[in-house]
């Protein structure tokens, strides 16, 4: 397995900080602890790229990486359980949607769900989002190291279940950031959606 070069760019707090990046952008979006900064890390095959915390919430703002001068990711704060203020809460999800809405360059988003877990009301509600603003999605579920091989199987069909009738979803792709499980159908999905 390759390792990919990538580098941090900026963290943004609003529209107007937003990078001028002229490549095809990559969105990872879920609940706080879903492991988007382990997803992000274990794509590159780099421990510190994007910063993981035991701490859920700990992404605050959208970091922006540039990887191989061919993508940038946007790793976007969590939704849920974080603990913080309702206030501030509510200012990350008006980031994320003003994110959402507004990047030009936004070629797919890739929504996170822990396999260990239904997907919740807020990962229902951003998939139905996805699909009435017309945006490519891709649900990866994170943490498969975690469960047993008949449990991954019995929460991917679930989820193939649940996005049946999306027409804009891409697939639903069992993940683990520990053993690098899915990360080659990942890359390759990345590069379909991007060219």
């Amino acid at each position: 397995m390759k390792q990919l070069s990538a580098i941090f760019i900026k963290s943004a707090a609003s529209v107007k900080d937003f990078p001028e990046i002229n490549l095809p952008e990559i969105a990872f979006i879920g609940r706080s602890n879903v492991g988007k900064s382990s997803l992000i890390n274990s794509i590159v095959l780099k421990k510190n790229l994007a910063l993981v915390s035991s701490t859920p919430g700990k992404t605050k703002l959208i970091n922006f990486f540039n990887v191989e001068n061919k993508w940038s990711f946007a790793d976007l704060p969590g939704f849920g359980f974080a603990a913080v203020s309702k206030e501030l809460r509510n200012e990350w999800k008006k980031l994320n949607f003003s994110y959402l809405e507004k990047r030009e360059n936004l070629k797919l988003i890739i929504t996170l769900i822990d396999a260990r877990h239904d997907p919740t009301e807020t990962d229902l509600g951003l998939m139905e989002w996805y699909e009435i603003n017309n945006k490519k999605f891709l649900v990866v579920l994170t943490k498969c190291d975690k469960i047993s091989g008949i449990n991954i199987i019995e929460r991917q069909k679930q989820l193939q279940n649940v996005v049946s009738q999306c027409k804009n979803v891409i697939e639903v792709l069992p993940y683990s950031s520990k053993t690098n499980m899915g990360r080659e159908q990942l890359l390759a999905i990345i590069r379909k959606n991007t060219e």
